[in-house]
């Protein structure tokens, strides 16, 4: 490789590096826009967690053709990519198959490559077909329309195109090796199970087409990694690398146990028992109960909001969302994050948040999507990387009951039974041995 290549591609790594790092700090900054919330008990359940949940995708596998499919593109994308490692030492010394040196070992991991580069290729033309052909439900609904769906199909797409790059770029290389042309003459001379298929397709060139398309295929497969690496903070996909972080921050409460807030809990002790009651005024008057915008949410909460894969499979078990009703999880996380990015973008402008006039609330989420869900927590136990809608409808709900006294009437008539009847029915305590009779 010529000095000018390695300065190019020097030059490249390094504004690949330096614009991912950029983005990665605005999202962490955003993150930690929410409330704080100590979450740093029980690790080695989080440990386990991070290991079955992100790792071992434990829940994907509740349909197990999608969950081998995606396993395929998942890990062997990942996989895949530790032969950057080598390219990116080529292209900053100017070597050609730097660790080709060790013999049989690099034959056996670059067949293992290529045979997961099949893989992730087939398993993305099935997603694709699944998407755009077959159309399942919970893929084309109509929170997908825009830029989630030209998003998912762009992901997939230049997987295609990567892998395809990889085998090309294989292909060349061997065939070259074996017209014993110089530069190549470090390639092992074994053939390497896929790539060497594609053999036919270029045994008609010339050493120099076939150098010429060998070069391109290794600089678009580098390059293209590089742009894949850049574009995920935009994308859903994001949740590639923070899955595991949400994996080990999930909430370890039973599913069906929500959290109370000790001052209101203390609020109805002190009612019943008039006595505990503080006499001093209290150290906390203008709290605020629930949330009406992101900066009330926790940084757990918008952690969830970053990581959504847009899959649908917790709007797909909502019976709020089947029966019909303007509630969808995924869209309560969707609508989270573009509220959340629109903060992010009004401090970078400003320095500093400079009131827009707009909030979570009604805004972007409405009154009717909240009201409409059952806390019935099949959202939090479907989702595959532990994300929970359920926390922000609830701390908006508090919202809106708590400091706006908004809340639908039969709600209304509820607790005001609870409060007067200490049961949701509009029975006498009293009596409460004849509610059956």
């Amino acid at each position: 490789m010529h000095i000018a290549s390695q300065f190019i591609f020097v030059l490249v790594l390094l504004a690949a590096i330096f614009l991912f790092a950029k983005k990665c700090r605005y999202i962490r900054r955003n993150i930690l826009l929410g409330r704080d919330e100590d979450i740093s008990d029980h690790k080695n359940q989080r440990i386990k967690n991070v290991i079955l949940l992100a790792f071992g995708q434990k829940k994907m596998f509740r349909n197990p053709l999608v969950a081998v499919l995606h396993l395929f593109v998942y890990a062997g994308f990942i996989i895949i990519n530790i032969e950057i490692v080598e390219i990116i030492l080529d292209g900053i010394l100017g070597y050609h198959r730097l660790f080709a040196g060790i013999g049989s070992l690099y034959i056996f991991l670059i067949n293992a490559f290529e045979v997961l580069a099949l893989l992730v290729l087939v398993s993305c033309i099935v997603f694709l077909i699944r998407r755009n052909l077959v159309r399942v439900k919970r893929l084309v609904s109509k929170d997908l329309k825009g830029f989630p769906k030209t998003d998912a199909n762009t992901i997939l797409i230049t997987e295609i195109i990567l892998m395809s790059l990889f085998l090309i770029m294989n292909s060349c290389d061997t065939l070259l090796n074996f017209r014993g042309v110089e530069e190549y003459t470090n390639t092992p001379t074994s053939r390497f199970i896929v790539s060497s298929l594609l053999h036919p397709l270029f045994h008609g060139l010339s050493n120099h087409s076939l150098i010429v398309i060998e070069r391109s295929a290794w600089w678009l497969h580098i390059v293209g990694i590089f742009a894949f690496l850049n574009y995920l903070p935009y994308s859903k996909h994001l949740h590639i690398i923070l899955a595991f972080p949400n994996a080990y921050y999930a909430s370890l409460d039973p599913k069906g146990e929500m959290k109370n807030m000790p001052e209101i809990q203390q609020e109805v002790l002190y009612a019943m028992q008039p006595e505990l009651a503080p006499t001093a005024a209290s150290e906390e008057p203008n709290k605020k109960f629930g949330a009406k915008d992101v900066f009330d949410l926790s940084w757990k909460n918008l952690l969830d909001a970053y990581t959504c894969t847009e899959c649908g499979r917790c709007s797909s078990a909502c019976p709020a969302n089947v029966t019909g009703k303007a509630l969808s999880p995924r869209t309560i996380m969707m609508k989270t994050r573009d509220r959340l990015e629109e903060v992010g973008q009004n401090i970078l402008k400003n320095k500093t948040f400079t009131d827009d006039g707009k909030s979570l609330l009604r805004d972007y989420i409405s009154e009717e999507e909240l009201n409409a869900c059952t806390t019935c927590n099949a959202c939090v136990q479907e989702c595959p990387v532990s994300i929970s809608p359920l926390d922000i409808i609830l701390q908006m709900r508090r919202y809106l009951v708590m400091e706006e006294s908004k809340a639908p009437d039969e709600w209304n008539a509820m607790f005001s039974n609870i409060e007067n009847n200490f049961a949701p029915w509009k029975f006498s305590p009293d009596e409460r041995f004849n509610w059956n009779a």
